[in-house]
């Protein structure tokens, strides 16, 4: 934990705050239907059009149930145009790579993917899309998805700062308008500057390049019809060597590990088919070119997260520079930044802002300092055996950005639901792994997405005036508004969904076939594969332990369907809450009416998103990361 990095962090804080500002005050001016931005002579026209063309009343607001089902029908079109392309892509111009189609499950699991801002990627990008399936099947989508969720956020803010009223917005209003004066201004700018740091933005085919030192790998053996050729293997699990009294053989102390085969209920070996692997000379290289800068910025601004390349954030054309590192990282967080000063715009009450913001940012330090630490202090078992660690644990990570760059990167994006990454956090320790995981289990309130982070806040922040209120004895109020049951309910059913989602499906995954099949890793950490995989999904994140191989019709169907549960299912609910908000009366203040700025709301809020967010995800955690962390100590792999 070097100086350097200390300053880094510092900087990282420093430029944030300075963004926050000017960032939420224009915010302010494109959710507000009539309000002036820098573009309007540009995109004023093509926002008229836009309505016309459309069949839309911008004048005409939307209560929360004709908001909902507009965004609702808006996505469901979008996600089915995605796997139209996704298929026919092999029919369709822009595919100087001749790749054929998107097989069926992956081709559903990519649409809701991009459809729900999760970004999963159960594929690698250069070897699977083509340049119009990149452009447009996918980009395009990372600006709706993102528009999308900065609309819900506006529609909520506008209910709780309007009262005795019905309407909160018109959503094709606020979804042109966030588009057209917020996203596309920001990406283009934001994409020359990556271009201007080495990162490439053509339509070339891919080149090819002679290796000095070629090498042999082994490749799945294919049939006529170039499918991979099957067999029968036992499934075998590592286990401690024995010696002749029953005792485990020690090396330097640590247990020798064997494979042993896995039995069943009968005593009988389990059998698995493995595909027949065989020898292949590589002897050139295909470096991957394409329209890059303009995928990333969107991706990075709209925290979607799906990379261009499959290594992501790490791969250099995709991240070429220190700088284009640290301007990711910030634009992960603008937007989701500026809105908490939009919302103490919009509810006259600018420093309960900033104290929604201040405690996320307790909550991303928290993060980034045991993930930082974790990493920095490596991995036990080479401490065990006396081996340097100096500097610290580097599997995994890009060299170019090293253990802080990594550690921040992984905070960052899990905090947000963008999901890009620049190291694999399969390969973190124990305890640097927890990190993004239980980041993404919050419900992704530290920032969070574009709009999903600030809506998904305001659930705590409602639960977290409740609970004061309980406790002083009276009726709660949030900024005016009374907090009843109602509001309590959705709220309540908001957060249920998200934990059974997740607990859900990663309990069927760890006790069926399908689910175990993909492990890289048995024990602890292969639960922590599969919990991170549904926490992903359900989180909207999109981020993996890439030791799980989930590119299968199970894997991408499940891990779809958990994310369409995590999107849509709880912002119906966190609506509905709207719906109630905006109908309420302001009721002047009192002497009992509990402030929602100051040091004692953020400890309140801090404490809320802790208790009650956390602990419906703490015996999985105890289970995952947590025992490999102390089985880790013990001289244990898995």
């Amino acid at each position: 934990m070097h100086s350097t990095d200390w300053l880094q962090l510092a900087v990282f804080i420093g430029a944030l705050v300075l963004i926050t500002k000017p960032m939420g005050l224009y915010l302010g001016q494109v959710l507000d239907v009539k309000g002036r931005t820098w573009f309007d002579f540009l995109f004023k026209p093509l926002e008229r059009l836009t309505y016309r063309l459309m069949g839309v009343d911008s004048e005409k607001e939307h209560d929360w149930k004709q908001y909902t089902f507009a965004m609702l029908m808006f996505s469901l079109v979008s996600c089915v145009f995605t796997y139209a392309v996704l298929r026919l892509q092999n029919h369709l111009p822009l595919n100087p790579q001749g790749f054929g189609p998107v097989s069926p499950d992956l081709a559903f699991n990519t649409a809701v993917s991009f459809t729900t801002n999760t970004n999963w990627q159960s594929y690698s990008g250069e070897s699977t899309m083509s340049y119009l399936s990149q452009m447009v099947a996918l980009v395009i989508h990372n600006f709706a998805s993102a528009a999308v969720g900065i609309a819900i956020a506006a529609a909520i803010v506008r209910a709780i700062a309007r009262h005795s009223g019905k309407t909160i917005g018109n959503f094709w209003v606020d979804l042109v308008r966030t588009t057209y004066y917020l996203l596309l201004p920001i990406c283009v700018v934001f994409a020359v500057v990556l271009v201007s740091q080495g990162m490439i933005q053509n339509f070339k085919p891919y080149t090819k390049a002679k290796l000095t030192e070629p090498y042999t790998t082994q490749v799945p053996k294919l049939d006529d019809k170039g499918q991979a050729v099957m067999t029968n293997v036992v499934v075998t699990t590592q286990s401690a060597k024995l010696d002749a009294q029953g005792k485990p053989v020690l090396t330097n102390g640590v247990a020798v590990m064997v494979d042993v085969p896995t039995l069943d209920a009968k005593g009988q070996p389990v059998m698995t088919n493995v595909a027949v692997m065989v020898d292949q000379k590589i002897e050139e290289q295909t470096i991957v070119q394409g329209p890059m800068a303009s995928q990333v910025a969107i991706k990075m601004l709209g925290t979607n997260g799906g990379g261009y390349a499959n290594a992501n954030a790490a791969f250099p054309f995709e991240n070429p520079t220190p700088l284009s590192n640290f301007l990711q990282m910030l634009s992960i967080f603008s937007i989701g930044s500026g809105l908490t000063y939009y919302l103490g715009r919009m509810v006259k009450n600018q420093s309960h802002g900033w104290s929604v913001w201040t405690c996320m940012m307790v909550m991303f330090l928290g993060g980034v300092l045991l993930c930082w630490w974790a990493e920095s202090k490596g991995n036990p078992i080479h401490q065990n055996l006396g081996v340097a660690v100096a500097d610290g644990n580097m599997e995994g990570k890009e060299v170019r950005f090293g253990i802080f760059n990594s550690a921040l990167f992984a905070t960052v994006t899990t905090d947000a639901s963008c999901g890009a990454v620049n190291s694999m956090h399969d390969s973190f320790t124990a305890l640097g792994g927890f990190v993004p995981l239980f980041n993404i289990q919050l419900g992704e309130i530290i920032i969070g997405g574009v709009g999903a982070g600030l809506y998904g806040m305001l659930v705590f922040v409602v639960l977290a005036v409740f609970i004061a209120g309980l406790m002083v004895g009276r009726t709660p109020e949030y900024l005016g508004k009374k907090i009843q049951s109602f509001e309590i309910k959705m709220a309540m059913l908001a957060m249920l969904i998200l934990a059974i989602d997740i607990l859900g499906f990663a309990a069927w995954a760890a006790v069926s076939d399908w689910g175990k099949a993909g492990l890289n890793n048995a024990g602890p950490h292969g639960l922590s594969e599969m919990l991170y995989a549904f926490t992903s999904a359900t989180g909207n994140n999109g981020s993996a332990f890439a030791g799980l191989s989930a590119n299968t019709p199970w894997y991408n169907t499940t891990l779809a369907i958990s994310m369409l549960i995590g999107r849509f299912l709880m912002i119906v609910p966190i609506m509905a809450m709207a719906g109630s908000l905006v109908r309420k009366k302001i009721a002047p203040p009192s002497v009992g009416t509990f402030p929602v700025s100051g040091g004692t709301f953020v400890i309140l809020l801090l404490g809320t998103v802790l208790l009650v967010g956390a602990l419906n995800f703490l015996p999985a955690l105890a289970l995952g990361p947590v025992v490999e962390h102390f089985l880790t100590l013990q001289g244990k792999l898995f």
